[in-house]
């Protein structure tokens, strides 16, 4: 049984830092269409918005958001 996933844009705070981060990827939706954090993505962070697609960030609390690629 395959479980759909939707792609999403993720902006998070990292609970042992005032940066803002952010993670576009890949995660499984519910049988409502919820998208799903794991327990694993969630750990350590303050989840701010999670967005629909791609979003093209371009300046959010002056230039201090960054990319975390060592996120799943």
């Amino acid at each position: 049984m395959s479980h759909k996933t939707e792609l999403v844009t993720i902006i998070y705070y990292c609970d042992k830092s005032i940066e803002l981060f952010h993670h576009i990827g890949h995660f499984e939706t519910s049988k409502t269409g919820r998208i799903i954090l794991p327990d694993t993505f969630k750990k350590g962070k303050s989840i701010v918005a999670v967005c629909r697609g791609e979003v093209d960030i371009l300046n959010k609390i002056g230039d201090r958001i960054l990319p975390n690629e060592d996120v799943a």
